[in-house]
């Protein structure tokens, strides 16, 4: 990357254009559907004798940011792979804006968006062609793709177009891999471990980029083994050995436990989770 270093203004404004390029009409609004976004009942995943999901229950409500927290190997990917059905269930049921995702996952594919953890970007290829080629599978016209082509070359300064997704600096290639999440207009959209690899900087900024599209009417679920990151969320699910162990508002866990930081919080849960 010598020759290339970004000012870390500059990468700090990607943040904001990311939001405010994106064509957002607000949220949509499913004929006859509930307003809860995801529920999900006895979900369960096995892998062999091993059981990664084991039995979780929680619903979504539309517009809200859930923090998905939990240590890696909790199960926070393989869960949601479920909800994006990249992964099939064991069993269990999962209802996304009402679709059930066992008969009705093309229907669900047109209002969700999601963020793998390792971005889902082909290295070997440049930012604008991994959003050529991501455009294209989607199904977006070749005038969509060319104007969403021209929004990502006011993201990126001219120095870094040529360059493969490879050599991009992280925080680079987290905002194009967002860019790319949301080519569709997703109403709801599933980041696993969206901050993972950035400075604290860059995540409080992404954090801010998540209630800008709260705003948008976007509902959000976001994975992170980062406990500070826990107070951004409208809610908690907190996840452990592949069962939620707790579920609500950081406030009012805190409360409800006689905790007084989430660390504590954690710890106690994860505690008695594991001597019950």
């Amino acid at each position: 990357m010598k020759g290339n270093i970004i000012p870390a203004d500059r990468i700090n404004n990607l943040f904001a254009h990311v939001a405010s390029l994106q064509s957002f009409p607000g949220t949509k609004i499913v004929q006859g559907r509930e307003e809860t976004a995801v529920a999900v009942q006895e979900l369960t995943r096995k892998f062999g004798q091993f059981t990664a999901v084991d039995g979780i229950n929680f619903t979504i409500k539309r517009g809200e940011i859930i923090g998905f927290l939990g240590p890696n190997g909790a199960g926070k990917t393989t869960t949601i792979k479920m909800l994006t059905g990249l992964l099939r269930p064991t069993a269990g049921e999962i209802s996304i804006l009402g679709y059930d995702l066992r008969r009705e996952l093309r229907q669900i594919k047109k209002h969700i968006g999601y963020m793998s953890q390792k971005f889902s970007l082909y290295p070997l290829l440049t930012a604008e062609e991994n959003v050529e080629f991501f455009a294209g599978i989607s199904g977006l016209s070749t005038s969509a793709i060319k104007h969403k082509k021209q929004e990502l070359s006011r993201l990126l300064t001219p120095s870094l177009l040529p360059l493969k997704v490879a050599d991009l600096p992280p925080g680079i290639k987290q905002k194009v891999a967002l860019f790319t999440c949301l080519l569709t207009d997703p109403e709801i959209i599933f980041l696993d471990e969206p901050t993972s690899g950035v400075d604290p900087e860059m995540r409080r900024n992404f954090w801010s980029l998540i209630y800008e599209l709260k705003t948008k009417g976007k509902t959000l679920l976001v994975s992170t083994h980062n406990l500070d990151e826990a107070e951004y969320a409208d809610r908690l699910l907190i996840i452990h050995q592949g069962k939620i162990i707790l579920d609500g508002p950081l406030a009012q866990l805190l409360q409800q436990k006689g905790a007084s930081t989430i660390e504590e919080l954690f710890k106690q849960a994860i505690i008695n989770h594991e001597t019950s």
